[in-house]
């Protein structure tokens, strides 16, 4: 029935965001937001919005005029080239037991739409890949300035497609700035992700390549390719096959769990495997010869699956 409490760290106790002291960036932002919380109605779903994008827009301004008054050459010298990107956010960073630092989001800017690359793309939201730079404040009797520290950031749901962990960050040079790095590490990521695309038609086709030897799945990513199921049998015993592709397919080869159609464990649970990544693989090899060399395995290794749901049940 109330409107809720919003609880800021002891960094902020200077973000005051319904006076009109200083901090907001509007006026009409204010007047909204202040009205949202006075005339809070809980039956309208759409005031909590309004209040969390309005604190969200007040507190990015009250982190660039902190950032702003950062007495840092190297920090004002970087705002100053970056300025004409949009979208930027900064905040200033401190703490009883940590040196102070200026920490930067900065939104990639790639010529493509991640959203429109991949057909059936179920992503409700744009997705975008920020470069996160975190300057330490150089100390009055500090020489240099050290490199700072950079990450890759981006929504969940772009590792189905790319995980930005995956890739691997260009050094930061002596006397580099900013507006230098980042056109670079743009171009690496376009060309990435378009590698990641095409890795899609790859594993749909390895897919297609098992259905030869394994019949039609019984479910499938069809999306991203990323995990197929299939049933498999070995004389009587049969067993599912669940596959697991990651971003990385073809230079790391799937990883396979069985699964006995016919036994189950004291919880009543199907027997599985552990997980399988040994067996003859090279992501050099066409993808029907990887198909058929995998198939190959499972032959052999549905005996020893076998024998190990069968201790299985005994044991119970």
């Amino acid at each position: 029935m109330d409107p809720p409490d919003f609880v800021f760290g002891p960094d902020d106790e200077d973000f005051v965001p319904c006076r009109c002291s200083a901090i907001a960036p509007d006026d009409d932002q204010i007047s909204s937001l202040e009205k949202a919380l006075s005339e809070w109605d809980h039956e309208d779903s759409t005031r909590l919005l309004v209040i969390i994008q309005g604190l969200r827009d007040q507190y990015v301004a009250y982190q660039r005029r902190r950032v702003g008054q950062v007495d840092d050459d190297r920090v004002k010298f970087e705002i100053s080239t970056v300025l004409t990107r949009k979208g930027i956010e900064m905040q200033m960073a401190s703490g009883v037991d940590k040196p102070e630092e200026v920490k930067f989001a900065v939104p990639l800017v790639m010529d493509m739409n991640i959203n429109k690359m991949v057909v059936g793309c179920p992503w409700k939201h744009q997705q975008k890949i920020y470069l996160q730079v975190v300057y330490p404040i150089l100390r009055k009797y500090e020489a240099a300035p050290s490199a700072p520290r950079l990450k890759l950031v981006s929504y969940y749901d772009l590792k189905s497609l790319f995980s930005v962990e995956d890739v691997k960050l260009s050094p930061w040079m002596d006397g580099m700035c900013l507006a230098e790095y980042l056109p670079h590490l743009e171009e690496t990521l376009e060309r990435q992700i378009h590698e990641a695309v095409a890795a899609i038609d790859l594993r749909r086709s390895f897919i297609e390549a098992l259905s030869l030897n394994l019949g039609r799945p019984l479910e499938a990513d069809p999306t991203f390719c990323r995990k197929a199921t299939f049933l498999n049998a070995s004389g009587q015993f049969t067993f599912m096959v669940h596959f697991f592709f990651s971003t990385q397919f073809p230079k790391q080869q799937p990883t396979l769990m069985l699964q006995s159609c016919q036994h189950l464990n004291q919880s009543s649970v199907p027997v599985k495997s552990n997980l399988l990544t040994e067996y003859p693989w090279s992501p050099r090899w066409e993808v029907g010869r990887m198909a058929e060399r995998l198939c190959d395995f499972l032959t052999d290794e549905a005996v020893n699956f076998k024998k190990y749901c069968n201790e299985a049940l005994l044991q119970h």
